[in-house]
């Protein structure tokens, strides 16, 4: 009987690896294509094509409505934080001011105790008196060095003494920062950008599928080109014409405003699988095989 190959030997206690490429078993790569990439005309918040767009001093475009919502909610979100944080700083003040009044009443303590005795006297020798040198039912006294160590006792087995990890808010930082970059953001560093759109018959499509282009070539705008938007007066031109034209005029081609070199704002956007401009556009994915079975257990897949 001839020997069976090892790609058909599938009798064995482990598997081969064969069999564990066939059922995708390690990292597997693959190149992120036009589908899974952010536009150019997209908000990088609702990812939806942008209604007044505006932008800020790095490039990332966002819809109006977007980003005055996140600005908002970030301030408001900072205020929470703030005044956790006082309320924090008060209560460390209550606890330091009584913890000086226990320091004091512990002192008066041992100054009377040591000027009058530990102990006061009865006439009475008939009443029942307990260690603390009190009488009767209601006669129960807690010193306050008691309660002191009764409050910062460690037992974990009594509920009223069970310690607790003090939880310490930091002061947040009053600034709002821009959600696609993290640097610090204002509402006046933004600015609205116009982009031409094409109206030949031809090229038009639906009314929901817009098509841009350049004022000054006239090319149709995609994600391969990369475009800067002029902060002065917000029109959108190519790149190769905004070197080659503004930064020698110093004039804006389409309403003839006075711009200059740190009005260009190079604007960002994800490219695709095939000009990413400078991006690493691949996903990972790794599959580990499952002990006695055939699945295997996922791990989600990283964009680098």
């Amino acid at each position: 009987m001839p020997q069976r190959h090892s790609k058909n030997n599938n009798d064995l206690a482990f598997f081969t690896y064969d069999e564990k490429r066939k059922l995708g078993y390690g990292t597997q790569k693959e190149r992120l294509g036009k589908d899974s990439i952010k536009p150019f005309d997209a908000c990088s918040l609702c990812l939806k094509p942008f209604i007044d767009p505006l932008c800020c001093q790095k490039g990332h475009v966002f819809c109006k409505e977007c980003i005055l919502e996140c600005l908002l909610s970030q301030k408001k979100d900072i205020q929470r934080k703030l005044s956790a944080h006082t309320a924090q700083l008060k209560q460390e003040k209550e606890e330091e001011s009584e913890k000086l009044m226990l320091e004091k009443a512990r002192e008066l303590d041992a100054f009377d105790q040591q000027n009058h005795g530990a102990v006061p006297q009865y006439n009475d020798k008939n009443i029942n008196r307990d260690r603390s040198g009190f009488h009767g039912a209601n006669s129960v006294k807690t010193t306050s060095y008691e309660a002191e160590a009764l409050r910062t006792m460690k037992a974990f087995w009594l509920p009223s003494a069970t310690p607790e990890a003090p939880v310490k808010v930091n002061a947040p930082s009053t600034t709002t920062t821009c959600p696609e970059g993290n640097e610090k953001l204002k509402m006046k560093t933004l600015f609205p950008i116009h982009f031409t759109e094409d109206t030949n018959d031809e090229k038009k499509g639906s009314a929901l599928d817009k098509t841009y282009i350049c004022p000054s070539c006239k090319v149709t705008l995609t994600n391969t080109l990369a475009l800067v938007g002029l902060s002065s007066c917000g029109h959108v031109f190519c790149k190769k014409c905004a070197d080659k034209f503004m930064v020698v005029d110093k004039v804006c081609l389409v309403c003839n405003k006075a711009c200059k070199e740190r009005h260009l704002v190079n604007l960002e956007k994800g490219g695709t699988g095939f000009a990413g401009h400078g991006d690493n556009l691949e996903a990972k994915d790794f599959k580990h095989l499952g002990s006695g079975s055939g699945l295997g257990l996922v791990r989600p897949a990283m964009k680098t």
